[in-house]
């Protein structure tokens, strides 16, 4: 079962520090992670710069899709290229779907703020209390937020935002 899991950080550098030790504790075999993104949030910008993890994203990454609908919803920007515009109402319906409802929405905008960051992990086989404490040991403690997804939510999340094949010209 995958588990979008969400670390915040009280720096707005500290996501992006946590990426590389993600890479090292998945090199360790200590969680597998699928796809991955960052929130970074400057203190004296309006809103947050993200980007999506592709150098951990596995086999099976939701893409860049996903994290902008989700990152629009909470920040109401679109990002990583996706739009939101008229497809906001719709799109919070479909991530309620698949477990990400408006509480945790709600709690996530009101602790990543200005002068925060946030790594968020689709991942599973995680060794929570190694990846915590290899977070904590290089690393300010983060503040642990997740959502448990069940294998139907997940498949539901993939489906909701399937990456569109690239069209060639033939």
């Amino acid at each position: 079962m995958a588990t979008l899991t969400i670390w915040r950080f009280s720096t707005a550098d500290g996501a992006v520090r946590a990426a590389d030790t993600l890479a090292e504790l998945a090199k360790q075999q200590l969680i597998t992670v699928h796809d991955a993104a960052v929130v970074s949030w400057e203190e004296d910008r309006r809103k947050p710069k993200t980007r999506q993890l592709h150098n951990l994203a596995g086999r099976g990454a939701l893409g860049g899709a996903f994290w902008g609908m989700l990152f629009g919803l909470l920040f109401f920007v679109p990002l990583l290229g996706a739009a939101i515009g008229a497809a906001a109402g719709a799109l919070g319906g479909a991530m309620s779907d698949v477990g990400i409802d408006d509480k945790l929405i709600q709690r996530i905008r009101d602790q990543i703020t200005p002068g925060t960051s946030a790594l968020f992990v689709l991942s599973s086989e995680a060794v929570l209390d190694k990846v915590s404490d290899a977070f904590a040991e290089k690393h300010e403690r983060p503040e642990l937020i997740f959502t448990n997804l069940s294998d139907e939510q997940e498949k539901r999340l993939r489906e909701v935002f399937a990456e569109e094949p690239e069209q060639h010209p033939v």
